[in-house]
Order: C-alpha cells, then structure tokens, then sequence
C-alpha cells in the first residue's frame, strides 16, 4: 500500500438535514460539489442521505445501473435468521436498474369533491433504458455463471414485463446466457427459499430495491447490504442499501460493515485497487472471527460492540494485516 495516495474532499449536507435547511434533499450546492468530483474523474462515496437523495442523484446523474452484491460471509454462520447451511457458499449479483421506472416517474397529489384527496403516480421505461442495464447484467453473468434471472410482473405490469421480457430474451441468446424470467412476488419467495438457485439477477427500480433488502435477511442483517451506482461513463456513487437509520443516530448501535464495504468496492471498482480491497475484507473477517459482532448480528456469546468500536476493531485488524 506504499505510495498509494487517495484524495477526499467533503461535500455539503444532504437528505432530511438538507431538506430542512435547503427545503429539498439534493441541494444545488451537492449537485455541484458531485458534478465537480465527476468532472475531474472522481467518484462519490455517500453516508447516510435519506428522503429522495439518492434517487435524485441517480437521475441528475444518469446513474442508470446499481450493483448490489449478496456474498455470505462463512464467519456469520449461525448469526442472523437462516438455518446453518441455507446460504453457504452464497454469492449473487443484483443488477437494478436506476433512473427510471416508479421511483423516477411523475406524482402529485388532486382533491375531488366526492372522493377526497387523491394521490396518482405514473411511470414509464423505454427500450433504450430497459437495454443498457440488461446488457450489463448479461456481460457480467457471461464471466460469472452464465446464469440470469430477469424479474417482473407479468400480469401485473403486462406492458412493461413484456418490454424486459422481449429485450432480455434477444439481449441473453445473443450473449449465450440462460435466461429465467421470474414475477416479484414469486421471485422474493425463491430467493429466500432456494437462494443458491441465483446468480445474477437484473431487475426495474423497485423490484431491484425489494430483493436487495431481501438479500440482507440471507446475509444476516440489512446493515451489510451495499452497491455502487454507475453511469455509461463509469461516473461513480457508492452507498449502503439499507437507508439512513436515523432512529439509530446517536446511540453507538448501528453496524458500520455495510459502508465499510462499500469503500470496499469503490477502491476495486473505481481505483483498481483490488489488493487493498481484499484486505479490508479480510480484515473484516478477522473481527467476526474473533467473535465480535454488533448488536443486530449477536448471538450467544458473541461480543458485542457498537459502531465506533466495530470501526476501530476492522481499522486495527486492517493495519495489522498491512504492516505484517
């Protein structure tokens, strides 16, 4: 790790604190804190947002893809609300698309005189956006195992299932890939119920949403969860999955391995810099090992540590393995 120098820069507030002092939760000075980062070839790495920043930084953006990996760790074996064995050797890929579909679609809120208040909410995807994360998930299942799941709502949403259905169809026989087609509902009981069965999974906004979080059950808590969101261009946002947990503020019992992870995958992804990578991985490995875990994740005699102190145990584990 010698010579290897990252430079950060912090930028304004975001989410419910933004949105009480800027009265929205992406205000102008963090599109042009991100807009500045992305010109000079940086990415982002996000704490804690909440309200709709996220998916406003996706749309003003264009990060159209997000990438979420559920890989069970074999040291929480026996944390968590899965039988021993259910989810070993689990690795899956969630492909969701970002940019469109029901949480990038148009709302606003009538009143009628007979009915009351009436909220309405309409939303679209395109060939054109349907393709590109499809295609994306079909490059990378072609170096994984060549496996993909493509989730909707066949009844449900008849236009727009028939839409992914059509384009994934062409999209994985022309990349030789085995493609499933699965509705959400069924698609959720699958992934909890026989999860090896998956390998990559592609699937619109809000069903990509709903199975990552189902991923965190298969992981052991949702705190672990975590993607990177990515342009065409490789302008990059990483973030945890699992929401700002602002009941937890203050209270030293949130579990920080999810956002650890995720600068995990920036410095891969992003940087290149997969040893390092590795290491942090590891090194988070070596904490659950020593039997330490947080709250959401300890059982028995477990030792249990709050945020801080679990950040200080992966930074120690982490300098022990780089000055070894």
């Amino acid at each position: 790790m010698k010579g290897i120098k990252i430079q950060c820069e912090f930028g304004g507030e975001i989410g419910r604190p933004a949105e009480g002092r800027f009265g929205k939760a992406l205000p102008e000075e963090a599109i042009n804190f991100c807009a500045g980062i992305f010109s000079r070839g940086g990415v982002i790495f996000s704490g804690a947002g909440g309200g709709r920043y996220v998916y406003d930084v996706r749309s003003r953006f264009d990060l159209f893809c997000k990438l979420s990996p559920i890989v069970v760790h074999p040291e929480l074996t026996g944390s968590g609300r899965m039988r021993p064995g259910h989810t070993t050797g689990l690795n899956i890929l969630v492909v969701r698309e970002g940019t469109s579909g029901l949480y990038q679609g148009h709302w606003e809120t009538t009143q009628r005189p007979k009915e009351g208040r009436v909220g309405s909410h309409t939303f679209c995807y395109s060939e054109t956006q349907v393709r590109r994360v499809v295609q994306v998930a079909a490059r990378i299942a072609g170096k994984r195992h060549r496996r993909l799941a493509v989730i909707y709502k066949e009844s449900g949403a008849p236009s727009i299932s028939a839409l992914w259905r059509d384009c994934a169809s062409e999209i994985a026989a022309t990349n030789g890939i085995d493609c499933s087609f699965l509705d959400i509902d069924y698609a959720a009981y699958r992934l909890i119920q026989h999860p090896l069965e998956f390998d990559v999974i592609v699937a619109p906004n809000l069903f990509g949403d709903i199975l990552s979080d189902l991923g965190g059950l298969l992981l052991g808590s949702r705190a672990l969860t975590y993607g990177g969101n990515f342009s065409a261009t490789g302008t990059a946002f990483y973030q945890t999955n699992h929401g700002a947990a602002y009941d937890l503020a203050g209270s030293d019992r949130a579990n920080p391995v999810g956002q650890i992870l995720a600068a995990a995958m920036m410095v891969r992804e992003s940087f290149g810099f997969g040893d390092i990578a590795d290491s942090i991985e590891a090194a988070i490995r070596a904490v659950w090992k020593d039997g330490w875990r947080t709250v959401d994740l300890a059982e028995g005699a477990d030792r249990v540590a709050g945020t801080r102190q679990m950040t200080d145990l992966v930074i120690d584990a982490l300098h022990a393995r780089t000055v070894a």
